[in-house]
């Protein structure tokens, strides 16, 4: 497997773990029966809950460009030390962004996704060549 491929299988772990957090986070703030329940309301969340869920919803968006990006390099066979440093530093900002959002790290929540996404479009790029 490429590191490409590692990298977009561990991303694909980490927002699990941030669904499970984001999950548990909403769960003290609105009970079990809500979660469970069809939603039709929106309460009122913790600021945390809400900055998880926030970050939860912006990895998703960040993944579709890593995943193509991703599906990009490897179905042209143009793997190389460059794109697999792009995928690693996509997945380490991609970590440290979820306590960035949450702390409230400002500007450092915008840096670390501006990082993230370029190493993205880094890998994109890439594959035209």
């Amino acid at each position: 497997m490429t590191a490409e491929l590692t990298v977009l299988a561990l991303a694909a772990i980490l927002q699990t773990a941030q669904i499970i957090i984001a999950g548990v986070s909403a769960s003290k703030d609105v009970g079990q029966e809500w979660l469970a329940g069809p939603r039709d309301s929106k309460p009122d969340f913790s600021q945390r809950t809400a900055r998880l869920r926030r970050a939860v919803d912006n990895h998703f968006q960040g993944l579709i460009f890593f995943t193509i990006g991703v599906v990009l390099i490897v179905s042209s066979n143009q793997s190389s030390g460059f794109t697999a440093l792009c995928a690693w530093i996509y997945l380490l900002a991609r970590i440290v962004y979820v306590p960035a959002y949450v702390l409230g790290w400002v500007p450092g929540r915008t840096i670390i996704w501006g990082v993230g996404f370029a190493a993205t479009m880094l890998m994109i790029l890439a594959s035209l060549v």
